[in-house]
């Protein structure tokens, strides 16, 4: 059901791995990738710098406390977020950081590309997570040339509108499904993302479920550290007139803790995203501001 790919193939131009990139873009909205530059040893090690900074007493968290810096940068407490209107706000915690622009530029004001906000601990965090975060770029790079030619684009077709890209990278921390939680908490409630490209990295845990266009069930998705899972998002959807498909997501929680980390590839901010061939103008900036000031609780006020 969920095509898994091999990066290394992909890179390449082999055909059937662009078929199957094609299938997950068009049909699916999900796929697996394998064979990346990421091993699973070093995997483990981001995953450890999230654990130990999420295992830290809340009120070294709340230093960096993006609810303090008005802008999506930072820690995010329990129930920070509400992804879905209809279900209560998430139970999950996040750290989140982003592009640094260099100093002078005048997108550097703009709050899709915030300043980063580093906690003092633990010791090398921000060292271990900006490598981290550079190596993912370029790994989410070659997906988007691997998806460009799967739909009959030029391979560069991206290339130009990603070189200052509105780039979120998160840790998740789910905790063990708490005893309160009744039939409308979740560690993230049902949604599809807002932008282009995810390349998600766990530790493995269960969690994760997705519901495929077409289905009414919801199928469990995993994937072990060295492996990524990858999804489409809204403004991807919405730029190929409905060709690549954002499909629904959410972790309702378990027993078990679970840490995750996305990396949210999105354009350029004032890249148009309309659907292609149409006179329209919608910057891919406004549309991921619209979509931040409905999910941040602490932004919601500031509709």
């Amino acid at each position: 059901m969920i095509p898994r790919l091999d990066a290394a193939a992909l890179a390449a131009g082999d055909a059937e791995s662009l078929a199957q990139m094609r299938r997950a873009a068009e049909d699916v909205g999900f796929a697996t990738v394998h064979n990346t530059v990421f091993s699973p040893t070093r995997m483990r090690f981001v995953l450890a710098a999230y654990r130990a900074f999420f295992a830290l007493p809340v009120e070294i968290k709340d230093q960096v406390n993006m609810a303090r810096t008005g802008a999506n940068r930072g820690w995010g407490a329990p129930k920070s977020e509400q992804v879905d209107p209809g279900s209560n706000p998430d139970y999950k915690e996040v750290f989140d950081c982003g592009y640094p622009v260099p100093d002078g530029d005048f997108r550097a004001a703009l709050p899709v590309y915030a300043p980063n906000h580093w906690p003092d601990r633990p010791a090398g965090f921000d060292a271990v997570i900006r490598a981290y975060y550079t190596d993912a770029l370029e790994a989410a790079r070659g997906i988007l040339r691997g998806i460009a030619l799967s739909i009959g684009a030029d391979a560069d077709f991206f290339d130009d509108k990603f070189d200052c890209p509105m780039a979120l990278l998160r840790g998740n921390y789910y905790p063990p499904r708490p005893d309160w939680a009744g039939e409308k908490d979740y560690g993230i409630a049902a949604h599809t993302d807002y932008g282009c490209l995810t390349l998600l990295a766990t530790d493995g845990q269960p969690g994760l479920e997705v519901q495929p266009r077409g289905h009414e069930v919801w199928l469990a998705l995993e994937a072990p550290p060295g492996e990524f899972i990858i999804n489409f998002g809204e403004m991807l959807e919405m730029w190929t007139e409905g060709r690549v498909v954002a499909t629904p997501h959410r972790v309702r929680g378990g027993p078990d803790e679970r840490i995750s980390v996305p990396l949210f590839f999105n354009p350029n901010v004032e890249t148009n995203v309309a659907p292609l061939g149409s006179e329209e103008v919608i910057r891919a900036g406004d549309h991921l501001a619209r979509r931040f000031s409905e999910t941040y609780v602490h932004l919601q006020g500031t509709r």
